[in-house]
């Protein structure tokens, strides 16, 4: 079951160092433009093949532009057996807003 997280919940997990795997699914350019330090970058196209990277030793928390690749991408881990899998609801626009208003966005 894919659960929606908010951007303030994962930016107090990433502030107090918990274990926590911030997967990026965006394409390349967007992530050229603005990204969250740490996130590993595998574009949604990829997900599959690259499952591997991703660690089920911790939760997984996904992010896109707005959160609708991210929740398809939560919903294969998911399937695939990731056991504490979330999307980040409003993507890296929301997390621009109120996490990190310096962060150049997009549209």
């Amino acid at each position: 079951m894919v659960r929606d997280i908010s951007c303030q919940e994962v930016a107090g997990l990433i502030k107090t160092s918990a274990p926590l795997t911030l997967v990026d699914v965006r394409e390349d350019w967007e992530v050229e433009i603005c990204a969250i330090d740490g996130a590993l970058h595998i574009p949604l196209g990829d997900i599959a093949r690259r499952l591997d990277e991703i660690g089920t030793d911790k939760p997984v928390a996904v992010l896109c532009h707005h959160g609708v690749r991210s929740r398809h991408a939560a919903m294969f881990l998911a399937a695939q057996g990731v056991k504490d899998v979330f999307n980040i609801a409003g993507g890296i626009e929301k997390w621009a807003i109120d996490i990190a208003p310096e962060m150049s966005r997009y549209e």
